[in-house]
């Protein structure tokens, strides 16, 4: 067992690490330049989920009339009360981070952390003192930062980054998203529902083009998009921005990242909006730490390289969390378990991440999740496969609650009847994709979920039908 264990970086990869070791025996050491949390509380998961709850609520009262409630006057969002809620929810967050840092006795230096050498880092404290913390194993869990766009230089008020999105003291009237993953997705929607006329731009063929999320995912969020009137624009980019008159002056042109583009699609277009919102990415924050003193090996884009052990290339230092970059899984709940597996095998173990059964979460309206395989990868990988899809409104649950947007779809081996994938786009399909994560893990087949007694009238009875479904048993869908 690693004696001395220091960590850089306490955000949900960093200061899990710490909990874990210090369960281990080790004397632990956590060096964090900004808060704890990291930007999963500070500036991500929790922020953004708090305005997202605010929005679905400002959802449901303009709904009122349907659930027979009549309503006299006019609900508006109060964005001052908002952002206090969020500095609150933050706030009590950290509290209980440093409560159980100081629960396991683990010590917390506010600092920025540098390697001096193998052996030894140097927290440099808020005071201006430096203070030697030597370490026999090292945890890097540095995290990233929003990456910087240059033909649209941020200036915090009209230009801005998912970090001032979350600190808006007023709706925009305008906005244009510039991405179409996550971070744009779930603020599009966030933003619609809070009053804003949005614009999403993205380079790909399609809004949330990420290899995990089904493509029929992709084509139900399109159709929420528009019936919010949500404009989204997929096979372009925004080139330049032009201030005129307090207004944004946007050129959107055609993506060169999308081959045989029609005529209409390379005509270039202007839009006029109050703000741009930069979702393009993030980068990482390892800069200026001293890794180089030690030998750490970056990839050509500055991401840490780190085994599925999460080891680097130099013996006691390990690395988890988002600094990993897209080679890995940047998720928060991930660095968690990265940070776990760090801890334990600093402490001698032999423990391995399972990149293979992660559930992902995008908190878009209505929600999207899956884990595993989608039907295309699964072809790829030469499965036989079997797809089948219930739609959200053939639950009873769903049209007591009045969100019957959506569908659960369970990608199978068609010989074996295995479950390969759950993708779902529907009312807490964040929360439903825990069974399926499950099932993956025990690699159930769609009989085992069949036969699992789902409790009547829930949500979770979609997966109960689609495996049912994929046995040519259904039921309702």
């Amino acid at each position: 067992m690693a004696a001395k264990v220091a960590v850089i970086g306490a955000g949900p990869g960093g200061y899990v690490a710490a909990v874990r070791a210090a369960q281990l025996g080790a004397e632990v050491t956590v060096i964090e330049q900004d808060k704890v949390g990291g930007t999963c509380l500070n500036r991500g998961c929790i922020p953004s989920k708090i305005m997202i709850t605010t929005a679905e609520l400002l959802e449901k009262f303009h709904q009122a009339g349907e659930f027979g409630l009549r309503l006299e006057g006019k609900v508006f969002p109060d964005m001052q009360r908002l952002m206090a809620r969020k500095e609150k929810v933050i706030q009590d967050q950290a509290k209980g981070i440093l409560q159980l840092l100081d629960h396991h006795k683990i010590r917390y230096l506010r600092g920025k952390g540098i390697i001096e050498k193998q052996g030894l880092a140097v927290a440099q404290l808020e005071d201006g003192n430096n203070l030697e913390v030597p370490w026999d194993s090292l945890i890097l869990a540095p995290g990233t930062q929003p990456f910087d766009f240059p033909a649209f230089p941020r200036d915090g008020e009209q230009v801005l980054s998912s970090d001032d999105a979350l600190c808006l003291q007023e709706v925009p009237e305008s906005i244009m998203i510039l991405g179409g993953g996550v971070i744009g997705c779930e603020f599009a929607f966030l933003l619609s529902a809070l009053g804003s006329r949005v614009s999403v731009v993205e380079a790909l063929d399609r809004m949330l083009p990420l290899p995990s999320v089904d493509e029929d995912c992709s084509k139900v969020i399109q159709r929420e998009m528009k019936k919010r009137k949500i404009q989204f624009m997929v096979k372009r980019t925004a080139q330049s921005v032009e201030r005129s008159g307090g207004k944004l002056r946007v050129t959107i042109g055609p993506s060169p990242f999308i081959p045989d583009l029609g005529e209409r699609e390379k005509q270039p277009l202007v839009v006029e909006v109050d703000k741009v919102l930069v979702c393009i990415g993030r980068r990482p924050c390892t800069q200026n730490m001293g890794l180089e003193s030690i030998g750490v090996t970056l990839d050509p884009r500055g991401w840490i390289v780190a085994d599925e052990r999460m080891q680097t290339g130099v013996p006691g230092v390990y690395a988890v969390g988002d600094v990993l970059g897209p080679s890995k899984v940047m998720l928060a709940h991930v660095a968690s378990m990265e940070g776990a597996v760090a801890a334990e095998n600093a402490a001698g173990s032999g423990r391995s991440m399972d990149y293979g059964i992660v559930p992902g979460a995008i908190f878009t309206m209505p929600e999207v999740a899956n884990v595993g395989l989608t039907e295309a990868q699964a072809r790829e990988q030469g499965f036989p496969v079997r797809s089948d899809t219930v739609l959200f409104r053939t639950m009873g649950k769903a049209q007591v609650t009045g969100e019957i947007a959506g569908e659960a779809k369970i990608v199978s081996d068609a010989g074996t009847g295995r479950i390969l994938g759950v993708h779902m786009v529907g009312a807490r399909a964040a929360d439903l994709i825990a069974e399926g994560t499950l099932a993956l893990k025990m690699q159930c087949t769609v009989k085992d979920l069949a036969e699992t007694i789902h409790a009547h009238p829930t949500l979770a009875e979609v997966m109960q039908e689609a495996s049912l479904k994929a046995m040519d048993m259904s039921l309702h869908g």
